[in-house]
């Protein structure tokens, strides 16, 4: 599998600490963020999983922006071998 060496922008990643810091936020939009926290700082890619998950919230007309932001972030930090 081929290394991924992007790592999330610290303007995403503030993003993703206050979608974690709500308590109204819902159980995607907490997945997604620990998925861009996870990567900040670090060379962790995006799981199988997480990146499928993350495509479908884009491919949905009805995904909140922050949804939009926080998923293309994880998508963009998975390799290309999948």
């Amino acid at each position: 599998m081929s290394q991924n060496n992007k790592q999330s922008s610290k303007s995403i990643t503030v993003l993703a600490a206050k979608v974690l810091n709500d308590p109204k936020a819902s159980a995607l939009e907490k997945s997604l963020a620990g998925s861009v926290l996870s990567q900040f700082g670090t060379h962790n890619q995006t799981g199988a999983e997480l990146q499928t998950l993350a495509s479908a919230a884009l491919k949905n007309p009805s995904s909140s922006e922050t949804i939009r932001r926080l998923a293309g972030s994880v998508v963009s930090q998975s390799t290309t071998d999948r």
